[in-house]
């Protein structure tokens, strides 16, 4: 190995170190050469990657400066929750304190000096306490969701009721009985819907009747929304219908249901009169969107009008979401301060501002206590109030600070909100539109004084508002695009020139006379500012139902959860960051929806199931066939938003004796010649239908031979299974059986399988059937009483034991 001389230059006596006639060789040192430089990795990089480097450093010090790594404390935290929700299994409480209770630690006594390891070790302990959070929540809701559809006599108090404009009323009750039969494992609190009663009950009466219970509804295909999610952590554990119209008890309530009650008693009446009145003075749709943008209430407005509002991208305004609640602070804290400028001596005396903005918030909490606790209402309240106390400290209401505090603080609430389309929505839109703000104030200004003449000044002033309202409908309509196709799988195209057209109205013409409305309500003189609200809502509808009208609602289907993911963190950072670093949230978003447009497009299923065996459609181009003339509407509409599949076929129905007839015991056995005709009336249909189509008995069987060869048969009755395993290849029914097979070997899903694993979709594949469902598991606290057996008031395995079916 050859040797490396270094020769080492010491300056002598009296030489000035920049002089180099002042060094000499002192010491002569032979060493063998190194495999690798000495020099810092960062010398070693090319010159255009160090100087990139050197520039992104750069930057993310200029964002640590400015508090922009701050404002992600709230991702971390949202991210944590998410974790822990989307988990397929629980883990220990105690594990997660212990990591949050190291990684704190780490945080405490990490060197100041090594900010990046210390910047890291702080986003993970928030990820550990959103963690932690998720976890609590879940124990603190610990909502007793039923385990299967039942009839039974329930006994509850009212808590909340809603009308829908068409003598039917929704209840939330607080259930404190049921009989015939009595449930073993009762919800706590269910939604019931009641139909002609004289009027309706008021809140606080107990009442009793006949209903029809059901549990919250799963996803109506896997990865789509788990509705009983949702109803766990709102506390509701069965929705249902009365059979005719339930009657009121006199009972004595209890001490801990009186305290309950008084609580929000007075709240909650107030808010049933305030939409009374309201409907009282404006018939109709009218009325009835007034009442929304008030207490919350929408079930009276009409299908007609829902589907256009939303169609035309302006179902944002029936809820109480933050334009509601930035209207009308903003509307009341210009006001107030107006009418306090008009007394000199109190204007020169007093914060004036500060004063207006105490009175705002008085005004958003009432109206928060108005809306009825919508989950909109709290976040926008939430939001609002946080900008409004910053007003008190001289700070900047519209900040990002401002809204990261916001979701900090809902995030340590209902971590549970992480997951929902309406705190996704809501925070894209808001985080938008704030950077969007902040962008624009930033900005290089030239000035032009041809455009500061006095005659230009109108112009200037209305050109800036109808910018200003283009821009935020932009914005606004942009920065939810990705959430609205992830949850609903579509997107509105006119919404841009909806929100053009309505934005004046609502800002100029029905919030202010609403709000005035509101002060006079209670001298009885809101008559006239509520009639000038009706005739702005007129406005609005007309708006929408005209631009529904063009169409443009386009359908997306399903979004692949990578890029939901990646996409959100693209998002964030183009949002977060002020330096040209958020351009690698662009690039995120672009490479990849790039990736997406030219992946192939997953294959949709064969069949999709619904989760109680009663829906089984036929998936083809375009189209879906099923077994019902008239599917039910609320399952339908999500398969087929999320498989693009507008289309559908109706089943042929065929004639043929239903046994046992109507009315009589649904047990009863088929005879070896009723079994013999029901075998061959079968596979007759299936031979000599349409390929793709179901052929159908009413109330007893429907079948249908797919495109591939095989036989899908549907039985409503359990009476027709074993001739259904002998004619077809895959057999569905929603009975709820103790055995999960065939014994001719057809595969068989029934009421009590599907009730485990959830909707069901189906493939052909060359190495055989590929079965995708909802749940793989039902550990989760939301997904636990679909393992619950009331027959020995317990909870069963996830896995039913295969036990051969006689069919007979």
């Amino acid at each position: 190995m050859q040797e490396l001389t270094t020769v080492e230059l010491r300056p002598e006596a009296g030489a000035g170190l920049a002089d180099s006639a002042g060094f000499s060789p002192a010491v002569v040192v032979t060493r063998p050469p190194t495999t690798q430089s000495a020099t810092p990795w960062r010398h070693r990089l090319p010159a255009a990657a160090s100087q990139s480097l050197r520039a992104g450093m750069r930057m993310l010090g200029e964002e640590a400066d400015h508090g922009r790594l701050l404002l992600f404390s709230p991702v971390f935290l949202g991210a944590g929750s998410a974790f822990w929700f989307l988990a397929a299994s629980d883990f220990p409480l105690v594990a997660s304190l212990l990591c949050l209770l190291v990684l704190t630690v780490a945080v405490l006594i990490a060197s100041r000096s090594r900010a990046a390891l210390r910047a890291t070790l702080l986003a993970l302990a928030l990820v550990a306490c959103g963690v932690v959070s998720a976890q609590l929540e879940s124990r603190r809701a610990s909502t007793v969701i039923l385990d299967s559809s039942v009839t039974t006599t329930v006994t509850g108090r009212v808590e909340r009721r809603e009308g829908d404009g068409r003598g039917r009323w929704r209840y939330i009750l607080a259930v404190t009985g049921t009989e015939a039969p009595e449930v073993k494992r009762p919800p706590g609190r269910i939604t019931a819907i009641a139909r002609g009663a004289d009027a309706p009950f008021e809140i606080g009466d107990i009442i009793t009747g006949r209903a029809r219970l059901t549990p919250p509804a799963g996803p109506a295909l896997p990865e789509l929304n788990d509705f009983s999610f949702g109803a766990y952590f709102d506390g509701i554990g069965a929705n249902g219908f009365f059979y005719g119209a339930p009657t009121k008890v006199d009972l004595q309530a209890g001490p801990q249901a009186a305290r309950s009650t008084t609580e929000a008693l007075l709240v909650y009446r107030l808010r049933s009169g305030i939409g009374d009145r309201i409907r009282s003075i404006l018939p109709g749709d009218t009325g009835a969107f007034a009442a929304a943008l008030v207490t919350d209430e929408r079930r009276a407005i009409s299908n007609e009008t829902t589907e256009a509002l939303r169609q035309s991208g302006l179902a944002h305004i029936i809820a109480i979401s933050g334009l509601n609640m930035a209207l009308s602070a903003g509307i009341f804290f210009v006001g107030f301060r107006m009418l306090l400028s008009l007394f000199p001596g109190v204007a020169q005396a007093y914060p004036t501002k500060k004063i207006a903005a105490a009175g705002a918030l008085i005004a958003v909490t009432a109206y928060f206590l108005i809306s009825g606790f919508a989950v909109s209402a709290e976040r926008a309240f939430i939001m609002m109030a946080i900008m409004l106390i910053a007003v008190f400290f001289d700070r900047p209401s519209i900040s990002l600070r401002n809204v990261a505090l916001s979701a900090l603080v809902i995030l340590a609430i209902s971590p549970s909100e992480v997951l929902g389309p309406s705190f996704q929505m809501s925070f894209a839109a808001t985080l938008a539109l704030v950077s969007g703000y902040q962008l624009w104030k930033d900005r290089r200004v030239r000035e032009n004084a041809f455009l500061k003449l006095p005659v230009f000044r109108p112009v200037v002033t209305v050109a800036g508002f109808f910018g200003g309202v283009f821009l935020t409908s932009l914005i606004g309509g942009f920065s939810t695009a990705l959430f609205s196709i992830e949850h609903f799988h579509r997107l509105t195209a006119y919404g841009l020139p909806a929100n053009l057209a309505t934005m004046p109205i609502i800002s100029f013409i029905i919030m202010p006379a609403g709000l005035l409305a509101m002060l006079l309500m209670p001298f009885g003189l809101d008559v006239l500012p509520w009639k000038v609200v009706g005739f702005g809502l007129d406005l609005v509808i007309a708006i929408a139902k005209t631009v529904s009208g063009w169409g443009g609602d386009i359908g997306i289907g399903r979004l692949p959860a990578w890029y939901f993911a990646i996409a959100v963190a693209g998002f964030l950072l183009l949002t977060l960051l002020r330096t040209r670093l958020r351009h690698i949230g662009t690039s995120i978003i672009a490479v990849s929806t790039l990736v997406l447009l030219l992946l192939p497009v997953p294959r949709p299923p064969d069949l999709a199931i619904s989760e109680d065996g009663g829906l089984v459609a036929i998936v083809e181009a375009g189209a879906m066939a099923s077994n019902r003339e008239r599917p039910p509407d609320f399952i339908f509409d999500q398969w087929q938003r999320a498989l693009v599949l507008p289309t559908h076929h109706p089943p042929k129905m065929l004639d043929g004796p239903v046994i046992p007839p109507e009315g009589e015991d649904r047990r009863v056995r088929l005879s070896r010649d009723q079994q013999n005709e029901a075998r061959s009336a079968m596979r007759a249909a299936a031979a000599a239908g349409e390929a793709n189509r179901f052929s159908c008995v009413k109330k007893a069987w429907c079948t249908s031979r797919l495109g591939n060869g095989h036989v899908v048969a549907v039985i409503d009755n359990a009476a027709y299974l074993g001739p259904a395993c002998d004619a077809a290849d895959i057999v569905v029914t929603s009975v709820r059986l103790r055995f999960n097979s065939c014994r001719s070997g057809a595969t068989l899903f029934t009421g009590e399988t599907l009730r485990r694993t959830g909707s069901v979709e189906l493939r052909f594949a060359d190495a055989g059937l590929e079965v995708a469902t909802a749940f793989d598991a039902l550990s989760r606290p939301w997904m636990r009483h679909r393992a619950y057996d009331w027959r020995s008031n317990s909870f069963a395995e996830s896995r039913l034991p295969d036990v051969s079916d006689s069919g007979e």
